[in-house]
């Protein structure tokens, strides 16, 4: 996997300059260095080797993600905003960088959120991009858009599936979010029989990569380790390139899957139940709804149910 060549240096340098010169406390620099590690993971991803060919396009991309697909409040994507700000000023500053590419970043407060969504043919097109075509993976990756798509998950949320999470013949999943928050979440036949295919096809023959150790999670890398938030964005990226649907990312499919329930008819508060949302602006008006609900729900709305 690429690395960024001179990032983990000029980051030791940045926390060096803020202990001695800003005299900052031990949680403070906590918090920043969990930041920068998430912008780190996230320029990998974007295939940017050094931290002199950042752009605000990338900078961008990243606070988008932290706001739309991580669900992060404004206050928090404004302090992960403020930490990038200082280290590409520091960087600017020491003349590691000719230019301060999060200069021009915009505040959270003048967001408005126009979350990228597919029409249910674009996102068939996505789903069927994973075919015997796209390589030997192709099963573990339609059995990842199917779930992703069928229960609205992040790509954190997907990654942490397990076999054991399954309830009803593989019906109904229960999945982890924010805060180990956790949701029943009914699936479709379509996303079903991608994951027994994948189950009982290829998950065995990953796992013998890893010395036939099973490290209880559902989609496994290649070499039969976790599949990682990066590689899923890679996932997703290669089979919308595959399908000439331009760029798509993980969080694109989980705003897919709440815009086609609703314009089925779907009522609000069975999405926001089933997507697990916990803002708290909009939990109070949450109700209780009982699985037979949920799943009769996404029966009927679920383009592919």
């Amino acid at each position: 996997m690429a690395t960024l060549s001179n990032y983990d240096q000029q980051v030791r340098d940045f926390f060096g300059y803020l202990r001695v010169e800003a005299g900052l406390s031990v949680s403070t620099l906590d918090a920043y260095r969990c930041d920068l590690d998430l912008l780190r993971e996230n320029l990998i991803a974007e295939g940017i080797v050094c931290c002199a060919n950042v752009t605000p396009k990338h900078l961008a991309t990243h606070i988008r993600y932290l706001h739309r697909d991580r669900g992060l409040q404004t206050s928090s994507v404004a302090r992960h905003l403020s930490t990038i700000r200082m280290l590409f000023r520091f960087l600017q500053a020491s003349h590691r960088i000719e230019s301060d590419p999060a200069r021009l970043l915009e505040t959270p407060t003048r967001w408005r959120r126009l979350p990228d969504v597919l029409s249910p043919k674009k996102m068939k097109q996505l789903i069927e991009a994973a075919n015997p075509k796209f390589g030997r993976l192709w099963q573990r990756d339609r059995a990842l858009v199917e779930l992703m798509y069928a229960g609205g998950m992040r790509a954190s949320e997907v990654a942490g599936i397990k076999p054991t999470d399954f309830k009803e013949t593989l019906a109904v999943v229960m999945v982890t979010g924010k805060g180990n928050k956790q949701r029943l979440v009914p699936i479709g036949k379509p996303a079903i029989s991608a994951i027994q295919q994948y189950v009982e096809e290829l998950r065995p023959k990953l796992l013998r990569f890893d010395d036939g150790r099973d490290n209880g999670l559902l989609l496994l890398s290649n070499t039969g380790r976790p599949l990682e938030r990066v590689a899923i964005w890679q996932i997703i990226r290669k089979l919308a390139k595959n399908a000439d649907l331009g760029e798509v990312h993980p969080h694109t499919l989980r705003h897919s899957f709440a815009t086609h329930m609703l314009a089925g008819g779907a009522d609000l508060r069975v999405v926001q139940e089933l997507l697990g949302h916990s803002d708290i602006g909009t939990t109070q008006i949450y109700t209780h709804i009982d699985r037979s609900q949920l799943k009769a729900v996404v029966a009927k709305y679920h383009p592919r149910p």
